[in-house]
């Protein structure tokens, strides 16, 4: 019996040691609360805080709260960990507190801190049970923040760098402009007629300054924002200002000085979309931030667009401010280019309108000179903001203002033959020397072409070597030239210079193609530049670069700061025969019989080809025409320039671009 005693006894202690284990410790109960707040679960965190912590805060209080901060701080990677070392305080409350750390990141950058939790021992009200609870206070939010503190968040916006010609002329500016704004009190008797009159200057419908000014936050002395336009208009502006309540102020804005010249190379900037946003997550955008729309100002928007400063501070009672992280304003990079803005608007100005494309490159050093799509767009405008109405009607242009050209690629026409020439002198199916004699304005190879002919313009009496061929432009003998190389011979000289290629360049432009080879009559087509080939003007001039480089393509680049006379394709053809051919190209325009003879200039040598390109789906049947025309100056080469005009069938063929194109170089005389 006695033993049986001792036995329960001992079960009995046993149990009580096993019950004190069991109880709670503040170590155990903060590190649970801690694993609650890296989660960010913040309602869960709430059933941790001490009675007299929820007296002053309650449930939804506290959880809206951390949401608000942590969300507009965007706080992220919270890593709340407590030291191992307590430091216990025995009085009558049993205290305890646990140094803990935290660290987070948030918008301007890493913040931590060092802390104490202060853990009371309480009874429970649901079972009278003892635990543990956290004395909270605004502190843990942050150490600084006590009640009836304020977190601001500052920003200050970085300045978006600019792009500049070669020479330091503005492209993409950060200048000024007037918005026109209405002061509602100030209106007068004559509102609506007032009202009606803004609106019909500033192309605008009289219920959008109605709704405007009807706003919730609107108040009567209050500046109303109607509409922005360009510090260039004057005159409207003086318009704008001299009717009752209509002001003006002078705010920041991207300004385009070359508007329509420079407008598919420099693009614009326009209020980033939600999609934009959600792709630039982790860029430091915000929903009211201008990003890149097109051209260099989205190839380069990382570099021009900078980083904002911000600033988290806690603003005191006192007045006083504790910042708690900085992120310091790193203003954007302004970008130089090779291009010369008198050159691209000599040149914009020479295509008067007309669709068609244009580059320009300094021959030997591969600098990208100009760069210029027909017709332009004004970005100032899309800048400003254009209604629903109007951005429409620029869309639906029939001359398709927004489409960018020079990136495109096109059938080149007779511009491909000096290339041509060249593999055919480099594959030696090709001699200089030797005359084909032809007959006749058309020509097939056999009856099994059936009706297909290759057609000429002028009817030669005699017969035609290479140099005569490029002069006089013969479809003939470049198609023959074509058959003699074969499709395998002629796939492999183009893709060495350059087609089927992504061309390594700072803007996007498409790569040239040769089309399916799988017939003669497209080998012979594709020879003289029609088939299913496109160029782009770009890769035309790179391609012709060979003709001043003792046969090698040289690199075009875009930025000042990129090395120049780069090889691309080193000894794509001998330097004898890129002699040979450079000296024909001269005489296509010094001889009278030769093509572009129009683009002779006295005292002034020139070397070029005339390109014809017809665009239609098959023989016999009328198309439209585009025409081409390329050219350098000979003497030091300095400037090679190609340009592509549409619809010239009724205008002259490649004349058209011929004229233009010598217009341009009796400039630079």
């Amino acid at each position: 019996m006695k033993r049986t005693v001792l036995f329960i006894a001992f079960f009995i202690v046993l149990a009580t040691l096993i019950s004190c284990n069991k109880e709670e410790t503040p170590e155990k109960r903060f590190s649970e609360y801690i694993k609650l707040w890296n989660e960010q679960k913040f309602t869960e965190m709430y059933g941790y805080l001490s009675e007299t912590a929820k007296k002053s805060v309650t449930k939804d209080e506290f959880v809206k709260r951390y949401k608000k901060v942590y969300a507009d701080l965007e706080i992220n990677q919270l890593d709340v960990q407590f030291k191992d070392k307590q430091e216990k305080k025995s009085d009558k409350k049993e205290n305890v507190e646990l140094p803990f750390n935290m660290k987070m990141n948030s918008i301007a950058g890493p913040i931590q801190f060092d802390h104490k939790a202060k853990m009371v021992k309480e009874k429970t009200k649901d079972d009278g049970k003892e635990n543990w609870f956290l004395s909270w206070d605004t502190t843990y939010i942050f150490p600084d923040l006590e009640e009836g503190d304020k977190i601001s968040l500052i920003v200050e916006q970085a300045k978006r760098g600019e792009i500049l010609d070669r020479n330091g002329i503005g492209l993409a500016i950060n200048g000024k402009v007037y918005e026109i704004g209405i002061v509602p009190q100030e209106l007068g008797d004559d509102k609506q007629v007032v009202i009606a009159k803004v609106a019909e200057l500033l192309q605008m419908s009289s219920e959008e300054i109605e709704k405007a000014l009807n706003e919730k936050w609107v108040k009567p002395d209050y500046f109303i924002p109607i509409k922005k336009i360009s510090s260039e208009d004057e005159e409207l502006l003086k318009k704008l200002v001299n009717l009752s309540g209509v002001l003006k102020k002078d705010v920041e804005s991207r300004v385009y000085p070359y508007k329509e010249i420079t407008s598919h190379l420099i693009g614009y900037v326009g209020q980033i979309t939600k999609e934009e946003l959600e792709k630039q997550d982790s860029e430091g955008y915000g929903s009211n931030d201008l990003i890149g729309k097109r051209g260099l100002e989205q190839v380069f928007e990382k570099e021009l667009k900078g980083q904002n400063g911000i600033k988290i501070l806690i603003q005191k009672k006192d007045g006083t401010k504790k910042i708690i992280a900085e992120q310091q304003v790193e203003n954007g990079a302004n970008i130089q280019l090779t291009v010369d803005a008198k050159l691209q608007t000599d040149i914009y100005n020479e295509m008067f309108n007309e669709a068609g494309a244009a580059a320009a490159i300094h021959p030997q050093t591969g600098e990208t000179l100009a760069l210029v799509s027909s017709p332009g767009f004004d970005p100032n405008k899309l800048v400003l903001g254009m209604s629903a109405a109007q951005l429409q009607a620029l869309e639906e242009n029939e001359a398709e203002p927004l489409l960018n050209r020079f990136k495109l690629t096109y059938a080149p026409g007779s511009v491909i033959k000096p290339i041509v020439g060249a593999i055919g002198l480099t594959k030696n199916t090709i001699n200089k020397d030797v005359v084909k004699k032809i007959e006749g304005l058309k020509w097939q190879k056999d009856t099994s072409w059936g009706n297909y002919f290759v057609k000429r313009v002028s009817d030669v009496k005699e017969p035609v070597n290479l140099e005569r061929a490029l002069i006089l432009s013969d479809n003939i003998y470049f198609a023959q030239a074509g058959l003699d190389l074969g499709a395998k011979k002629f796939t492999e000289g183009l893709q060495g210079f350059g087609f089927e290629e992504k061309l390594e360049y700072e803007y996007p432009i498409e790569p040239s193609s040769i089309g399916t080879l799988d017939s003669e009559i497209k080998v012979a087509d594709t020879a003289y530049g029609q088939g299913q080939m496109e160029m782009s003007v770009l890769h035309l001039v790179a391609a012709y670069t060979p003709f001043v480089n003792n046969g090698n393509i040289i690199k075009p680049i875009l930025l000042s700061n990129s090395e120049k006379g780069q090889v691309w394709k080193a000894n794509i053809i001998s330097e004898e025969n890129a002699t040979i051919i450079s000296n024909m190209l001269t005489k296509v325009i010094d001889d009278p019989m030769g093509t572009a003879h129009s683009g002779q200039i006295d005292g002034y040598s020139l070397a070029g080809k005339t390109g014809t390109a017809e665009l239609k789906q098959k023989q016999g049947e009328a198309g439209s025409e585009n025409g081409w025309f390329i050219a350098y100056n000979t003497d030091s080469p300095s400037l090679m320039i190609a340009m592509m005009i549409e619809n010239v069938e009724k205008k002259g063929g490649s004349t058209i671009a011929v004229e233009r194109i010598k217009n341009i170089f009796m400039k630079q005389k």
